[in-house]
């Protein structure tokens, strides 16, 4: 899967746009996470031919020196005026330990594992060689299954369900299965 899901993006020019923007902000550790390459997956593995968008772009990086919430939101006001059809959304995973009240992330890698669901745990970038990478810290299975499964540091399931709920990923996915 993870091959076809590579080729796959590399071969939707409005993906690899998002892809060299992203690389162009330079900024450490960054990475292009959730629905833009789970939403891709799901999308193949459900055989649509329609795509079933993302909500947002979600540009994930790890910069402990500059940790304010001001610099996030000036990227993301950066990245909107330039690019006003997408929904961007900048967060420097140096302080998004704050969210799960635990001690401070090594790398954007670590923050990414401790999102809700383990096929939504995925970054995705533009290398310096301008080849893709992908990082998925609970592995690719529950992806290339269709599961929905917590991450294993949840504590409230309630979180897990109403995201799936709010999102409506088994209207939109129904080969999608749940399990704990």
């Amino acid at each position: 899967m993870k091959a076809e899901l590579l080729c796959r993006i590399k071969n939707e020019a409005w993906m690899m746009n998002v892809l060299k923007i992203v690389q162009e902000l330079n900024l450490p550790d960054c990475w292009i996470g959730a629905g833009f390459v789970r939403n891709k997956a799901w999308n193949i593995l459900h055989d649509y031919s329609e795509i079933i968008s993302v909500n947002d772009i979600d540009i994930v990086f790890f910069d402990n020196k500059n940790t304010t919430q001001e610099y996030e939101e000036f990227m993301t006001n950066e990245l909107h005026k330039k690019y006003p059809t997408l929904n961007w959304e900048v967060i420097n995973q140096a302080r998004t330990h704050l969210w799960h009240n635990r001690l401070p992330y090594k790398s954007t890698e670590e923050a990414i594992s401790e999102w809700v669901e383990t096929a939504t745990c995925l970054g995705i970038r533009l290398n310096k060689s301008n080849q893709l990478e992908l990082i998925a810290p609970h592995g690719l299975f529950d992806l290339e299954n269709l599961i929905l499964r917590p991450v294993p540091s949840i504590k409230d399931l309630n979180i897990f369900y109403n995201r799936i709920e709010k999102k409506k990923w088994l209207e939109k996915w129904p080969k999608l299965k749940i399990q704990i």
